[in-house]
């Protein structure tokens, strides 16, 4: 049940954390993170006359109506793109949205260390810090991640609201399919991050169970000693102290040893009789 269970949280881990970075990477890649329509409204037949409508990602400005229909242009960062806006909340908008870039990017790159981490830690499991390490980079991908699209949607909202309100014009965004993704990465970078510390906690918890007390197994005399401590009791100690003798087997031990002294050859004496 248990190598299942790791089983499981490992196959669920490295899914998330391959769709996490598949998405997150499509998002900032594409350019739908916003689509921006604005026109004026005709009081003859209360119709729209669309003047202006492009999407916009974070690299990168479409055109698709209005004067500058089908080109594209890229997001200047540092110089002002030569393209003509409609509106100056417009072009405010698109000025505004930069200063997300940043954080999507930023969280692309701890996406795929987090992957690249969780997948050696898959093959080599005996490493068990790489699976909390790699959980710890998901987690940080996407909060990276959520403070980018919160800055992204505040920058929006804001000129939004500033906006002059006029009757005979009108204006229309929403967020595309890219910003989609982006949100997506978020949650399944995040699941992954949990499973994968998850996955830490279970493996150290099994690691434990099967270690050995360090009390119960004892390192060899010698590498080539016949003796080994592996197998003695744990307050037993190596060499054996050696005892007091008691008194009993002290005069059990005289007595041995004078059964085992031969006797004294005979001496020899002279008789008187032998000399007459």
């Amino acid at each position: 049940m248990s190598s299942c269970s790791s089983r499981a949280l490992t196959i669920l881990s490295t899914v998330f954390g391959a769709c996490g970075l598949l998405l997150v990477g499509v998002a900032v890649s594409t350019d739908y993170w916003l689509i921006m329509v604005e026109g004026i409204i005709l009081q003859q037949n209360q119709s729209m006359e669309v003047k202006m409508a492009l999407h916009s990602g974070l690299w990168r400005v479409c055109f698709v109506a209005g004067s500058e229909n089908g080109r594209c242009v890229a997001s200047e960062y540092f110089t002002e793109p030569e393209i003509e806006i409609t509106t100056e909340n417009t072009a405010n908008i698109l000025k505004m949205v930069r200063t997300a870039t940043p954080f999507p990017m930023v969280s692309l790159l701890f996406v795929f260390t987090a992957f690249v981490i969780s997948n050696i830690g898959h093959i080599r499991p005996q490493r068990t810090i790489l699976a909390f390490v790699s959980g710890i980079f998901f987690i940080l991908s996407g909060l990276s991640l959520v403070v980018g699209l919160v800055l992204y949607i505040s920058s929006i909202n804001d000129e939004v609201m500033n906006r002059p309100r006029e009757p005979e014009q009108f204006f229309n965004y929403h967020y595309g399919w890219s910003f989609a993704f982006a949100a997506s990465s978020f949650l399944l970078k995040e699941g992954a991050g949990v499973l994968s510390v998850y996955l830490f906690m279970k493996r150290y918890a099994e690691e434990e169970m099967y270690r050995p007390h360090p009390a119960i197994y004892r390192p060899r005399l010698s590498e080539g000693s016949d003796y080994s401590g592996q197998y003695l009791h744990p307050e037993s100690s190596w060499p054996p102290p050696k005892r007091g003798r008691s008194t009993s087997e002290a005069s059990s031990d005289i007595s041995i040893q004078l059964n085992q002294t031969p006797p004294a050859p005979p001496k020899c004496t002279l008789q008187r009789g032998a000399l007459i």
